[in-house]
């Protein structure tokens, strides 16, 4: 009788460590804040994708040059990035071109509903619009094609 109540022991026992252990590293993989920061760039796009899940899915390219991985070329800093927030990503869906800074959260993992990458954008800084010289030429209208 006490091997038995002995062995139940040891595997509820063992059970429940393993149950907290699985639930410790998921949420340390998934949902643990790695870092925190912000980058600041040429917002390229934001996209919604996905098969299964929608996600949004955007890129900032620095300023700034680094030499890549074949000797004597130069590549771009880019940042690749995901939004949760649907209204966020609408936002910046409509400042593709412009300077922007975006803070961001970094993840250990990805989680399929959250988006493609560790990087997770929560919110806009600063936009910086390129305002058009006063130099450059005016917009054509319709009436001056017709002229032409």
């Amino acid at each position: 009788m006490t091997g038995d109540f002995y062995m139940k022991k040891v595997i509820i026992t063992s059970l429940a460590v393993l149950v907290i252990g699985l639930g410790l590293f998921c949420y340390f993989k998934f949902y643990f804040v790695f870092g925190e920061g912000v980058k600041a760039g040429t917002l390229n796009y934001v996209v919604r994708k996905g098969v299964v899940f929608k996600t949004y899915e955007g890129k900032l390219i620095q300023s700034g040059l680094r030499s890549g991985t074949n000797t004597g070329s130069i590549q771009s800093y880019e940042f690749d990035f995901s939004v949760e927030d649907k209204t966020l990503a609408e936002q910046l869906m409509l400042l593709g071109g412009e300077n922007v800074e975006l803070h961001y959260k970094e993840y250990f993992g990805v989680l399929p509903w959250r988006g493609y990458t560790r990087y997770i954008v929560d919110k806009i800084i600063m936009v910086e619009s390129e305002a058009p010289a006063s130099d450059s030429l005016p917009p054509i209208s319709p009436k001056t094609l017709e002229e032409l």
